[in-house]
């Protein structure tokens, strides 16, 4: 697996990639709750934003902006009131789809190439775990920016 293939790959594909995604996610019960609060064109968009984040991060993991993106992504849905267990459960399927296509597409190559594949999915996990934890925090602060607006009991 060659990460400038894979990157080169998702540039190309990141249309089809990102509707695979989202008809996982919609396909999916435990996502009910972003489905009925986020409107379809945003999904759509930020379905395909999230594989532009990815390529980035492969590209250059220092200069990609996640912590902002992703910490306004949370507070975003946070004042949807979109659950956190629904963002979590509709990213890991983003993840698991982007799995599904590597393998479908056979971006699997040789044992030649294994530590150049151990360092891309070490990679991708990373993104991943990153763009969770920032929306964490997005969500949290939603949460205080919310009670501190809330007048006093």
């Amino acid at each position: 697996m060659r990460a400038l293939k894979f990157i080169e790959h998702m540039r190309t594909n990141a249309d089809r990639m990102s509707d695979r995604a989202l008809q996982a996610i919609r396909a999916s019960e435990k996502c009910g709750d972003l489905l009925l609060k986020v409107p379809a064109e945003e999904q759509k968009r930020y379905g395909m934003e999230i594989y532009g984040d990815l390529t980035a991060w492969l590209e250059d993991p220092g200069g990609a902006n996640i912590e902002e993106r992703y910490v306004s992504l949370g507070i975003r849905r946070a004042q949807q009131g979109v659950t956190f267990k629904d963002l979590l459960w509709a990213v890991c399927i983003a993840h698991e789809q982007l799995w599904a296509d590597m393998e479908q597409e056979c971006l699997l190559d040789e044992p030649v190439e294994f530590w150049g594949g151990v360092h891309l999915l070490r990679s991708l996990t990373q993104f991943f775990d990153r763009a969770l934890y920032y929306t964490s925090l997005g969500y949290e602060k939603a949460r205080k920016d919310t009670l501190a607006a809330s007048p006093a009991a």
